[in-house]
């Protein structure tokens, strides 16, 4: 009886083992790589040639007392320190492109980093900042 029973499971294993399912299809996942957003840095001359571009924003992200200075015709002032500047950010045209400064670069890339970040796609840091500029 026992060797009845040890006969039956072994031609049931051998019969399930058999047998094959179709194999569960993946859902294809879409190949295209994902634009990249770009920051580049630029020099004070290609800063100026971005500048007749259309759909271009200077944006200034050097504190109130530095903007006193003086700034890039045009640019549109957003303190990089300021704890708004992100809410500020966010209400930003993202397809735009923006040229971006502060006095000598540092606080410029920051906030190119942080609008990348955020889905901003054409984005220029002038290398050297508004300290670059005036030497020109």
């Amino acid at each position: 009886m026992i060797t009845r029973l040890l006969l039956f499971l072994c031609l049931c294993s051998v019969v399930a083992c058999g047998q094959s399912q179709p194999a569960p299809t993946a859902p294809v996942a879409d190949t295209a790589p994902a634009a990249a957003p770009s920051i580049m840095n630029v020099s004070p001359q290609e800063f100026r040639e971005l500048m007749d571009d259309t759909d271009v924003v200077i944006l200034d992200v050097r504190t109130p007392g530095e903007t006193s200075g003086g700034t890039i015709d045009g640019a549109v002032e957003m303190d990089f320190r300021d704890p708004a500047f992100p809410r500020r950010m966010a209400g930003l045209e993202k397809d735009k492109t923006y040229l971006v400064y502060c006095a000598s670069g540092g606080r410029s890339n920051g906030a190119c980093q942080l609008m990348s970040e955020a889905g901003f796609q054409k984005l220029y840091n002038l290398d050297g900042g508004y300290t670059a500029w005036k030497g020109q």
